[in-house]
């Protein structure tokens, strides 16, 4: 139940969804004074929802800041966080990969580079009421033995539908695997924050080492600050959902 809520939520926290239903109510009330004021809202809330520097910013001031391989030192295993992966797409004969793939890169380029000596995948799968062929822990572990990554070197936890749960099952998981002390958290930049306050929860303490990130530099231009973007409401989308579930994460305890 909770993780159809959670995907329920998803669609209430759509900033385009406050935009639409600004208007609806601006028409519905346009003889009013009331009409006058939700339409200068909902144009108000356009220029926010639009401005690629407003959201760059907040994005800035949210994700957790890279980390030179330097300072991370090196590490008994990687937690590679799935939710990058489209499970419910055919045919299966391939995997299909979305916006979050800088976390299964900057895992292997961390393994590559001797940072850490195996990879943790660890999540089951997001779809709702619809079968699966495969987990999406079990794609990555195919994209990881393309890449040639030995099957030894490779962990799955793949039941997992949340961050809570990730925590909890690789902490079970790890109780199998003495060996393996020391943690590196490979997740979205966005999602680091809370993934780390999971992991810790359960008394787990990996490293961070944040990726796929949705922010930029900022640049000190008029295009930076003026110039509108489309894709401005998806990025407040992805923060907003994150920033509600960090809270909510909080209030049961999770965190």
């Amino acid at each position: 139940m909770f993780f159809f809520l959670s995907k329920v939520l998803d669609f209430v926290l759509s900033p385009m969804l406050w935009f639409i239903g600004l208007l609806l109510l601006a028409l519905m009330l346009r003889h009013t004074k009331w009409g006058t004021r939700l339409l200068l809202a909902a144009f108000g809330l356009a220029v926010v929802l639009t401005n690629n520097a407003l959201v760059n910013e907040a994005l800035l001031a949210w994700e957790i800041p890279p980390k030179p391989l330097s300072a991370l030192g090196h590490r008994d295993a990687g937690v590679l966080l799935t939710g990058i992966t489209s499970v419910t797409k055919s045919p299966h004969d391939r995997v299909y990969v979305n916006q979050g793939a800088d976390r299964l890169l900057h895992t292997l380029w961390l393994y590559r580079a001797g940072r850490i000596r195996k990879i943790i995948v660890s999540g089951g799968s997001g779809a709702i009421g619809t079968e699966v062929a495969r987990s999406e822990a079990e794609e990555l572990r195919i994209l990881l033995r393309l890449a040639g990554v030995p099957t030894q070197d490779i962990l799955l936890e793949n039941k997992s539908r949340n961050t809570h749960e990730n925590a909890l099952n690789t902490k079970a998981l790890l109780a199998q695997h003495p060996d393996i002390k020391s943690l590196v958290l490979v997740t979205s930049a966005f999602h680091e924050r809370r993934a780390l306050g999971c992991f810790r929860k359960v008394g787990l303490q990996p490293a961070a080492f944040p990726a796929s990130y949705y922010s930029t530099d900022r640049r000190p231009t008029l295009s930076y600050w003026l110039v509108p973007s489309d894709d401005a409401p998806r990025l407040w989308s992805v923060l907003i959902h994150e920033m509600v579930g960090y809270g909510v994460y909080c209030l049961l305890g999770y965190l």
